[in-house]
């Protein structure tokens, strides 16, 4: 059985997400090949689940995004979540700690899962409530908090891990193990704490807000270009779906939306937006490949279900985090 691993997200996290060789509707009416790559081992028989077959192919691909995932859902979802933010952003704006703090601990423990549906033995219990004491920490004690609070937790997590099975049983694969936990610690919570230790600044929800907006013009831009001009495929070897025509759509949307979100929210200089629109677009991309690489070897194609139309709460914050550390140093050093 072939798995499709790349998110394929209709408002992914890096730009230009574009099927290059994922055939159509239409192919599969006349049963060349099936639409759904993660079952090419067996024709498909019928109408795909969801699908009303007594609509066209072309209303049945339009309920689609190309990356193959549910439009609809993606957009209502990711719509949902931007507009709650936005509310906590300006009328309780130190709320979104807590909101990040509850995202990180369900995405740690997908991660976690995954991980250990592959035998790697993280620590469950000691990268959850570490990964809280990162976040939490940041609040009174600022990035030295965050930075202790991360020494704390990778200390904790290598000894749980070395008496797992108790003082008598030497633990297998110790090293793997533990490396693969720092490496969850540093990409999860630790870059998480840096949206928090922005919001908690000087004019922070204004800061978060040219964060996340930048983001979000980076997606609509990578998609759109990606869609409709994506034609070579940037990484293929990683994420075959993303093309170089998207990625300059999201270099493009990005800097006009770092551009407008510095210069009206922070009243700042225009070269910092430019500055933090490409660090941005970069960053992201990044961010979304490093996922899709880890999903990749964990043969997944989503780290969970929990949004419809996105997968997990991880699969909406793989770009999202290291943008969350570019924007606290770009921010942080120049506004």
């Amino acid at each position: 059985m072939t798995v499709t691993t790349d998110d394929g997200k209709a408002s992914s996290g890096a730009p230009g997400e574009v099927t290059f060789a994922e055939p159509s509707s239409v192919d599969a009416a006349t049963h060349d090949t099936p639409t759904n790559t993660a079952t090419q081992s067996a024709p498909i028989a019928g109408p795909e689940p969801g699908v009303d077959p007594g609509k066209t192919a072309a209303a049945q691909d339009a309920a689609k995004s190309k990356a193959g995932r549910n439009l609809p859902a993606a957009v209502a979802v990711g719509g949902s979540l931007g507009i709650s933010l936005v509310l906590i952003l300006v009328f309780v704006p130190k709320v979104l700690v807590g909101v990040i703090a509850v995202a990180l601990a369900i995405a740690t423990w997908e991660v976690a899962r995954r991980l250990r549906e592959a035998d790697v033995l993280v620590p469950r219990i000691p990268l959850i409530l570490g990964g809280q004491a990162i976040m939490w920490f940041a609040w009174p004690h600022g990035a030295v908090g965050v930075l202790a609070a991360f020494a704390g937790t990778v200390l904790v997590c290598m000894v749980w891990r070395l008496f797992d099975h108790g003082l008598r049983v030497a633990p297998q694969n110790f090293l793997r193990d533990t490396s693969i936990t720092v490496f969850v610690a540093a990409w999860l919570p630790l870059l998480a704490a840096f949206a928090i230790l922005l919001v908690l600044q000087e004019d922070g929800a204004g800061k978060v807000l040219c964060f996340m907006i930048g983001v979000v013009c980076s997606d609509v831009g990578g998609y759109a270009a990606g869609v409709l001009f994506g034609k070579h495929p940037m990484v293929p070897a990683i994420s075959p779906k993303k093309s170089w025509e998207g990625f300059v759509g999201s270099l493009v949307f990005s800097v006009i939306g770092g551009l407008l979100t510095v210069t009206l929210i922070l009243d700042a200089n225009s070269l910092i937006g430019v500055l933090l629109g490409v660090s941005l677009v970069v960053v992201a991309t990044l961010g979304d490949l490093i996922e899709s690489q880890v999903k990749r070897e964990l043969g997944i194609k989503d780290m969970g279900t929990m949004l419809p139309g996105h997968g997990g709460i991880m699969d909406r914050l793989d770009s999202m985090l290291p943008s969350a550390f570019v924007s606290w140093a770009v921010l942080t050093a120049f506004v």
